[in-house]
């Protein structure tokens, strides 16, 4: 269901944007890379996150980590990765294939400032097996365009991470 969940949702808000099916999985940043031909960080990954009362989704690049100071900074709080369980009833979507796409209802998604570094990515489609390929600002846009510096990037200073 969650994978017709995010094809029916793009058919409406984004109809030009194509859900792309693999036979191989793309159920982890690594697998999809692979599978798209592209750097890790090229792969958008969304967090579903808690902080007090309050859930939502994060979309940072692939290859991110989540900071718990800049995250606290970002949304007021500690943040809590929400369980698979959670997650599921939040995004109607399997860990794996989990994307900002086809949500049962609305909650806030942030977009992380180290997507900016990339001009096109790749989130997944609502199943370990499904993708969307789009530009950064297409992907912010049906986001909602709010724009959180959250995560830290390997090899990055702190300083530059937040860029």
């Amino acid at each position: 269901m969650s994978l017709e969940s995010v094809i029916a949702d793009l058919a409406v808000r984004a109809p030009d944007l194509a859900v792309i099916v693999t036979e191989a999985s793309t159920a982890t940043v690594d697998l999809a890379a692979s599978v798209h031909g592209v750097a890790p960080g090229q792969i958008a990954k969304t967090l579903a996150i808690r902080v007090g009362d309050r859930e939502f989704l994060l979309v940072t690049r692939g290859d991110a980590r989540l900071s718990n100071a800049k995250a606290k900074q970002a949304f007021g709080g500690r943040p809590r990765m929400l369980g698979a369980e959670d997650v599921l009833r939040l995004t109607s979507h399997q860990v794996g294939g989990v994307c900002p796409f086809g949500l049962p209802s609305r909650i806030e998604v942030y977009c992380d400032v180290s997507l900016r570094i990339y001009t096109e990515l790749i989130p997944a489609g609502g199943s370990t097996h499904a993708s969307v390929r789009l530009p950064t600002e297409r992907l912010v846009a049906l986001c909602g365009g709010l724009w959180a510096d959250a995560c830290d990037i390997p090899g990055a200073a702190p300083e530059a991470a937040s860029r």
